[in-house]
């Protein structure tokens, strides 16, 4: 067996999304040939809700080796909440010790914390280990400043984090053996920003879809609070955060409504339109981030909330009770909707509203799993609620459970995502010119 140290500050029983990718990844892993040990940040430290039915999705023989960090009661008096930078010293040196002790045979970091990235390098030229990195985001990211948004976090303290990551990024991409990308976007912004990354150096590989997750959601017999099924009205969810960059989506999705109500495709007050988990910030300063803008289009009464971050499982509870799902995009080409693996497998109604470069266009298209409307940059939201308006409306696709295609699903599943993962870990370990001789 060949072994990887996978770095995961944020892991079971956190609840987040950034660790989904690893926890997939652990149960079929050992099958191609790779044992993992992963790093995480003990959870005391960490911000966020707490989850431990995710540790039944861990394989019980699975090592974890966590790692304490700067508490976030004392940095958060400074305004500074970042997991990296609170625990990047712990991890650089719980790393130290893992790869002094035992060989691995590369480091795959698979986060959104982008500031413990540059702890690849070190330990490149500490021990002569590869390693590879999992770009879930933009590093980088310029589309706040290209489209005049206001960030989440606000203004000042973006433009810091983006002059940190500028600083960083290209040093550290560089040094990685492989970089493997949620997004075919990413790639193509990196090569033209760094032109000496190559073609060969990336592999656009996305999340993947569980059953398995949907499985120990039935078992743990997991319930949700969000509405009630059965209580007579349609319940239609969109589960996840609501940023500035999806309100062309948002928009059209509610005027397309309005105008169902209106024509009398739908009856006033028969249907709710769930927002959950809308917001980037902890639970208690949760703010309303979709009600708003449906109140300014005289829609707050078909609209309903819930700001804060909910589990997992009861997330995955909501897509099975839900009549329908919806799934917006950003205006941002490079935003791949990961969540729309659960959303399919949930066997509900689903409309996507995505921009037309999105990858998981594709994903509907071939596997018949939903409507798929897209939009570009220069799209008017009237178009978009158009477009809406024809193809989940009149259609009246709300009502139809798509028959979907589950050979074409096959590829997007988290055991073949793993087995994908695991090819390039292949290419990276076997390849010799990419271990730094260390004396």
């Amino acid at each position: 067996m060949k072994r990887v140290l996978i770095v995961s500050p944020r892991f079971p029983p956190i609840n987040a999304a950034d660790h989904q990718r690893v926890r997939m990844m652990l149960p079929t892993l050992a099958e191609h040939g790779w044992q993992a040990v992963v790093l995480a940040v003990d959870p005391e430290f960490v911000e966020g809700p707490l989850e431990p039915d995710l540790l039944l999705t861990i394989p019980s023989d699975a090592q974890v080796v966590r790692c304490r960090a700067v508490s976030p009661r004392l940095t958060r008096r400074a305004g500074i909440g970042s997991l990296a930078l609170r625990s990047i010293r712990s991890l650089g040196s719980a790393g130290d010790h893992l790869l002094r002790r035992a060989s691995f045979d590369l480091v795959f970091f698979s986060t959104t914390e982008f500031g413990v990235l540059p702890l690849g390098r070190r330990w490149k030229r500490k021990f002569g280990t590869p390693f590879v990195i999992d770009l879930q985001d933009p590093w980088v990211n310029s589309h706040y400043a290209e489209t005049g948004q206001r960030p989440p976090g606000g203004e000042f303290k973006h433009r810091v984090t983006q002059a940190v990551a500028g600083f960083l990024e290209g040093r550290t991409l560089r040094e990685a053996a492989h970089i493997v990308s949620v997004s075919p976007r990413y790639p193509e912004v990196l090569r033209r920003r760094y032109p000496d990354l190559v073609d060969t150096r990336f592999s656009v590989i996305p999340f993947g879809g569980s059953r398995e997750d949907f499985e120990v959601a039935r078992a743990t017999e997991a319930s949700q609070s969000i509405f009630s099924p059965g209580d007579g009205r349609r319940h239609w969810l969109y589960a996840g955060t609501a940023p500035p960059g999806i309100r062309n989506a948002l928009t059209g999705l509610l005027l397309a409504f309005k105008r169902a109500i209106e024509s009398g495709i739908v009856e006033p007050g028969s249907t709710v339109l769930h927002f959950v988990g809308t917001d980037y910030a902890l639970a208690a300063h949760a703010r309303e981030r979709v009600a708003p803008i449906a109140r300014e289009l005289g829609m707050g009464s078909s609209v309903a909330e819930h700001p804060a971050r909910i589990a997992y499982f009861q997330t995955l509870r909501c897509l099975r009770d839900a009549d329908a799902l919806l799934v917006l995009g950003w205006d941002d080409p490079g935003y791949t909707a990961s969540k729309i693996y659960p959303y399919i497998l949930a066997e509900r109604p689903l409309l996507s509203v995505l921009h037309e470069d999105s990858s998981a266009n594709d994903v509907i298209r071939r596997t018949g799993s939903g409507v798929g409307v897209s939009f570009n940059g220069g799209s008017a939201t009237g178009e978009i609620a158009e477009r809406i308006f024809e193809q989940w409306f009149v259609s009246r696709a709300f009502d139809k459970v798509p028959a979907t295609r589950w050979d074409e699903f096959a590829p997007y599943t988290a055991e073949t995502m793993t087995k994908r993962v695991a090819e390039v870990f292949d290419r990276v370990s076997s390849d010799k010119s990419l271990r730094r001789n260390v004396t």
